[in-house]
């Protein structure tokens, strides 16, 4: 199956304020005993794309990012 997955204003720029560990644990880049560095900036992540996007289904369980 090769669908399509459309996003609807996919292309729009959103700003998200990240601190210099943040970006690189996003990047990959393992902070062994600070897990926290990757759940913080993920959180922040999510946030953005809440905020932007309006989640139909309300009731159903959704995972971002993960």
């Amino acid at each position: 199956m090769n669908g399509q997955v459309k996003i609807p204003q996919g292309d729009q720029k959103v700003t998200v304020e990240l601190t210099m560990k943040e970006l690189m644990a996003l990047a990959g880049i393992r902070f062994h005993g600070n897990h926290n560095v990757e759940v913080s900036a993920r959180k922040k992540l999510n946030s953005v794309l809440e905020e932007k996007y309006e989640i139909e289904g309300g009731n159903q369980p959704r995972q971002m990012l993960n």
